[in-house]
């Protein structure tokens, strides 16, 4: 029972975490600016998120595998609008242009 009720709490924490980068990413597509959001810190993200999941396949826990894909997803679409916005303001300094 008690193992039951831990892997219940395991999966909604999988799938809570995947949620969580989801604001960050609405955010950043309605104000299309990445000025205060660290690169470095999200692609990190990624990283520890790959791995967990890589883990979760090489040990055939796929509950873990779906959760970690879920938020190496969200994580990663915050991180290619972190990346896209700070090219476009590159390109926008380099032009003399405001966005």
């Amino acid at each position: 029972m008690i193992r039951q009720i831990i892997d219940i709490f395991f999966s909604l924490g999988l799938f809570i975490n995947a949620a969580l980068f989801i604001p960050q990413a609405i955010k950043l597509y309605r104000v299309k600016n990445s000025q205060g959001l660290s690169l470095v810190t999200f692609g990190g993200f990624n990283l520890i998120q790959l791995s967990i999941l890589l883990h979760g396949y090489m040990t055939k826990d796929y509950l873990l595998v779906i959760g970690y894909a879920l938020s190496l997803i969200t994580c990663g679409a915050v991180t290619l609008l972190i990346l896209l916005y700070r090219i476009k303001n590159v390109f926008n300094q380099r032009d003399g242009t405001r966005s």
